[in-house]
């Protein structure tokens, strides 16, 4: 079965729940470590309990978890982060690659090497995507499915009906395609319910049970997700959103008023990255950091805010202080 997500983190989680809970735990497998909420080290004793409590809440997962099975081989990510910049162009061109670039910017002040191989890497996401779809397409025609896993996330929707558009271009047998999506909540064991807003957020011994629901694709839904698709890129905008279930093109400052109110609740001097990650947390909007931080040079170059202390040298960008100058409203 060929696995099909659209985010680095889900990428690497599916690949780890491919063997997850297969034969016998092995203590020490995974990596532990602790501190304090201050910084401070833990004793020996305050260490050893700890390892010792974090070793059996991974058994207890590992010997409840069914594998996924598969291999690494089986597992494609095209974390083309598509609900932003420009879309009407193929994924080489240099649209794609300018939004990426925008996106994942590389950390000022670091050495020249570095950071061309970090720009590098970021450019070879377009072009490894490009490389893997014959690969996928081929395998299909011996006679292999797929199965694809999506969310409501931005990013995961524009991936899903992208790739559908692919596959209607291709005229692949709709026979192969399932696809599976993420509940928008479920209630854990102890009662609880929780919201994920992208399979990044999911761990490794959870994925073999949304297998429930999975869905075989028919043949109007990836011709109405390919119909869709086209408009949108027909529209080209800056960006794309989830509104009311509809993935819609919407202006660039869409989620500027996210920003906006809860700059108003700060202090006139704050910490952008901490701003950044209220935002994050309270909204869950589903929406990247590097966005946000996009947004808030946007408001800096508007006179809204103004850059009171940069980032050292070496250090992501986020980390610098800014101070309120301009009308928020």
């Amino acid at each position: 079965m060929i696995e099909i997500v659209f985010g680095d983190s889900a990428c690497g989680s599916l690949k780890v729940a491919q063997h997850f809970g297969k034969g016998k735990y092995r203590r020490g497998a995974s990596s532990f470590f602790l501190v304090h909420s201050d910084g401070s080290k833990p004793t020996k004793e305050e260490y050893a309990k700890a390892k010792q409590e974090y070793e059996e809440r991974e058994q207890k997962l590992w010997e409840k978890a069914e594998p996924l099975g598969g291999s690494a081989a089986d597992v494609f990510c095209f974390s083309l982060a598509l609900s932003y910049g420009e879309i009407s162009e193929g994924l080489s061109g240099r649209q794609r690659k300018k939004a990426l670039e925008m996106l994942y910017l590389p950390i000022p002040g670091i050495p020249e090497e570095e950071d061309k191989e970090n720009r590098q890497s970021v450019l070879a996401i377009a072009d490894r995507a490009a490389e893997d779809l014959p690969t996928i397409f081929a395998r299909m025609a011996l006679g292999e499915a797929v199965r694809i896993w999506y969310s409501s996330n931005p990013d995961e929707l524009c991936g899903l009906y992208w790739l559908m558009a692919q596959f209607y271009q291709e005229k692949a047998e709709c026979g192969k395609l399932f696809l599976v999506k993420l509940p928008e909540w479920e209630e854990r064991e102890d009662g609880v319910a929780v919201k994920k807003i992208s399979w990044g957020e999911v761990s490794a011994e959870e994925w073999s049970r949304y297998l429930t629901f999975q869905k075989q694709v028919s043949e109007p839904f990836v011709r109405m997700c390919a119909v869709h698709w086209q408009k949108l890129q027909e529209e080209n905008a800056a960006l794309r959103a989830v509104v009311n279930g509809q993935l819609v093109s919407v202006r660039e400052d869409f989620y500027d008023p996210f920003i906006l109110h809860e700059m108003d609740d700060a202090e006139e001097n704050f910490v952008e990255a901490r701003l950044i990650g209220k935002i994050m947390g309270k909204y869950q909007l589903g929406i990247s950091d590097g966005w946000l931080h996009l947004r808030i040079e946007k408001m800096i170059e508007d006179g809204i805010l103004e850059v009171v202390s940069p980032a050292e040298k070496g250090k992501m960008g986020y980390v610098r202080v800014l101070k309120k100058i301009g009308n928020l409203s």
